[in-house]
């Protein structure tokens, strides 16, 4: 369902089955955002998030847990997963959207930031 409502929005969707999964699309793939499933089969999505943040090139890329726990319990313990933001379901599509879209921009001014310092070189 979330991934015919973000294509819908315009969003290039690729979708990992397990947390191995996310990890191998992660490091081949590239992605601008991840949207993690705390509850996968096999690895869980706090572990593949751990796991990806461990990779260079995937350490600033943003990653929103999604869970049907809402406590904030499981936020804290998502962030320090190293997830970005943290969503429980159900949840209200425009504001997924607009969290979505703070994150990418956000990135965009960081890695804009980061190539301007690295040309003052």
């Amino acid at each position: 369902m979330m991934k015919l409502w973000l294509a819908k929005e315009g969003y290039h969707v690729v979708e990992a089955e397990s947390g191995e999964a996310a990890i191998r699309l992660a490091r081949d793939q590239r992605p601008d955002l991840i949207i993690m499933d705390i509850m996968m089969p096999g690895m869980n999505g706090l572990d593949a998030t751990h796991r990806i943040r461990e990779h260079q090139a995937l350490r600033k890329t943003p990653i929103v847990a999604v869970s049907a726990y809402g406590a904030d319990e499981y936020r804290a313990i998502a962030l320090a997963a190293g997830c970005d933001e943290y969503v429980s379901t159900p949840f209200e599509p425009s504001a997924l959207n607009e969290l979505i879209k703070s994150l990418l921009t956000t990135r965009a001014s960081t890695n804009l930031n980061a190539l301007q310092t690295d040309s003052d070189h």
